[in-house]
């Protein structure tokens, strides 16, 4: 596969994370600080939206799974359902009703979230299935994986620095239009380095329970899983919080926070290219305990920064570790695929992909919960300019500590994961036998 349309194909990593991060790092802010919606509220939209995802995750992922069509079983997905998720996005922050009318954007967030999470999961899911798909090998994946985290962070920049910047200028509204607009034109041209293996696409499929239980007994994928869901926990908690912080306990001003959350993603797109060579030379697990552990304790000194410049260039080392986290995640669940087709026959990206959306959403949603109440508990008011002390404590807290025990558990947990080594080896030469038998039918 040429350059052109392996970039092509990783721009889809662009529109995902400039649709998601927005969404994810100011949705909160907006409904809660501008629109001055009760965060008791927020917490119960995010309650229920984290059981939304128990269903619609693995539900979309069977659907991708069994589904036959001449053109494929991921693509038609992503081509018919673009257009109505970038329209939800935009009304996302296009409310019919004015600030302090809690219970209305009360309703109307909780069902603007529920339909843009429903659209979103469609598109990424199948998206991101593509991917063991179209790389079957480590050097390929940790390359390809290496170029879609630069795309995605250079989205994760637009989406979580930008936004501020065009909203204080045009609007909220004006900004969720030219977002949606953005999001659509890049994830149109992903199809165009898109492609499907028609063998996948002719193989028999699991039924839906037979799936659930493979996919829930499979022991690669449930430590996998639940360690990524904590380490990506800690990402939604860190954009979802600085805005908070900067205002607040650095009485940054909303272009400095732009700066910050810059400087915090910008330098681990240099940082992603090489940790893609170091995971082929290290593997994926050593290389994921290497970075959680520079990640966590780079979040350390945000406790004690006591000026703008001091947590900026916490963020730069903090980068890092970032960066190799980013590029990991997908590495895995792609080997997890692999082990799978090796024990059942079939392909499942879908499925395994839908499920960890869901523990994903899930990560969101304990963010929300957590956040929420943390900062209730500890005297936010949004109400006023400048916060009491305790206040300030609980967002240093949502900073450094509790991400750094999510990452520790984390970390704790992915000791246990088995496929490296001789076992991963194994598991390699029974795909490459499925492939020569594919080959010769």
């Amino acid at each position: 596969m040429n350059k052109l349309k392996d970039f092509m194909y990783s721009l889809g990593s662009f529109s995902s994370a400039i649709l998601g991060q927005a969404v994810t790092t100011f949705a909160i802010y907006y409904y809660v600080d501008v629109l001055r919606v009760p965060t008791k509220m927020i917490s119960l939209v995010m309650f229920f939206y984290g059981i939304w995802n128990a269903i619609n995750d693995p539900l979309f992922g069977q659907l991708s799974d069994t589904t036959r069509t001449k053109w494929g079983r991921r693509i038609p997905y992503v081509a018919g359902f673009t257009p109505p998720l970038c329209v939800a996005f935009a009304f996302v922050w296009m409310p019919p009703y004015p600030a302090g009318a809690e219970k209305s954007l009360f309703i109307w967030y909780f069902a603007i979230m529920f339909l843009f999470d429903g659209l979103f999961t469609i598109v990424v899911l199948n998206w991101t299935a593509l991917f063991p798909e179209m790389y079957p090998e480590l050097e390929d994946r940790a390359r390809i994986s290496a170029l879609r985290q630069v795309l995605g962070i250079v989205g994760l920049i637009f989406g979580v620095a930008l936004p501020p910047i065009v909203a204080e200028r045009y609007g909220w509204n004006s900004m969720g239009i030219a977002f949606g607009i953005l999001g659509l034109v890049t994830m149109y041209a992903s199809l165009y380095g898109a492609k499907e293996r028609p063998e996948f696409s002719g193989e028999r499929s699991l039924p839906i329970g037979q799936a659930l239980k493979e996919t829930y007994l499979n022991k690669s994928f449930l430590i996998y899983v639940v360690a990524a869901m904590l380490i990506q926990y800690t990402f939604v908690g860190l954009q979802a919080v600085i805005p908070f912080y900067t205002k607040y306990v650095l009485n940054a001003t909303e272009f400095e926070t732009t700066l910050f959350l810059g400087a915090l993603f910008a330098m681990a797109i240099p940082f992603a290219p090489i940790w893609g060579k170091l995971i082929s030379r290290l593997g994926a697990k050593k290389s994921m305990l290497y970075s959680g552990v520079w990640y966590a304790v780079c979040l350390l000194p945000f406790l004690v920064a006591t000026n703008y410049i001091h947590a900026v260039i916490t963020a730069v080392f903090l980068a890092f570790g970032l960066a190799g986290l980013l590029v990991l995640l997908d590495i895995f669940i792609a080997d997890v695929v692999d082990e799978d087709e090796v024990r059942t026959g079939v392909r499942r990206e879908g499925m395994y992909f839908g499920v960890n959306g869901f523990m994903i959403r899930l990560g969101i949603s304990m963010n929300a919960i957590i956040m929420s109440n943390v900062l209730s508990a500890f005297g936010y008011d949004p109400n006023l300019e400048v916060q009491p002390p305790g206040a300030l404590t609980g967002m240093k807290l949502l900073m450094t500590f509790v991400p750094m025990v999510a990452m520790g558990i984390a970390l704790m947990i992915f000791r246990h994961y088995p496929l490296e080594g001789e076992e991963l080896s194994e598991v390699k030469a029974g795909i490459a036998e499925i492939r020569k038998r594919q080959a010769g039918r």
